[in-house]
């Protein structure tokens, strides 16, 4: 996998965080920078970590499986790709916290939340991270590009989901679906017809 093809993969991971990041931004009627920054600091710090778990689980298990690393890698980012556009498919109420009754109440920024959040988007990651270690990805240098990259979106989607409200949000997750199955594609490409 080349630097391309890895910073692909982190902005098709981002793309959950981007969404729950413009429904905070929904929420929120005046943002600081500590507002911005914060999701960006939660998110990526979990897709930073998960594609090392993932990674490491991964390789525990590659000897066995090298054979079939390619299908496995298609169809690990083939269903986070398909979950992501199916969820941005149902688009549901719950989906915008702005008409949600209870939500002036609470602090969405708060740490249990933002802690359940960030784990809720960076399961993915933990999947990719098993792929990863498949095709021997230099694990840190991955983790990193992908936690600043979900850092830097993160804080992107507070801020358009505080000025232009929440009609990105669909069409991000359904861009990053299509990134991720896409990638899984090509891997399967690569490795059936040029190796």
């Amino acid at each position: 996998m080349n630097l391309f093809e890895i910073i692909a993969i982190a902005v098709g991971l981002a793309m959950d965080a981007f969404a729950v990041s413009i429904t905070l931004g929904l929420s929120s009627k005046k943002l600081t920078a500590g507002k911005i920054m914060l999701p960006g600091i939660y998110f990526g710090v979990f897709q930073a970590l998960m594609p090392m778990a993932g990674f490491f689980a991964g390789v525990f298990f590659a000897d066995k499986i090298r054979q079939i690393d390619h299908w496995l890698a298609l169809a690990l980012l083939a269903f986070i790709g398909i979950r992501m556009i199916k969820g941005a498919a149902k688009n549901t109420a719950e989906d915008a916290p702005a008409e949600n009754p209870g939500a002036a109440n609470e602090n969405p920024f708060g740490f249990v939340k933002m802690l359940i959040l960030s784990v809720a988007t960076s399961i993915d990651a933990l999947a990719v991270g098993i792929s990863f270690a498949f095709f021997a990805v230099n694990i840190y240098s991955a983790a990193l590009i992908t936690g600043a990259v979900t850092f830097f979106i993160a804080m992107g989607g507070v801020v358009i989901g505080n000025i232009f409200g929440a009609k990105f949000k669909t069409k991000a997750e359904i861009m990053g679906g299509t990134i991720l199955v896409l990638i899984g594609v090509k891997i399967v490409i690569e490795h059936t017809f040029f190796q």
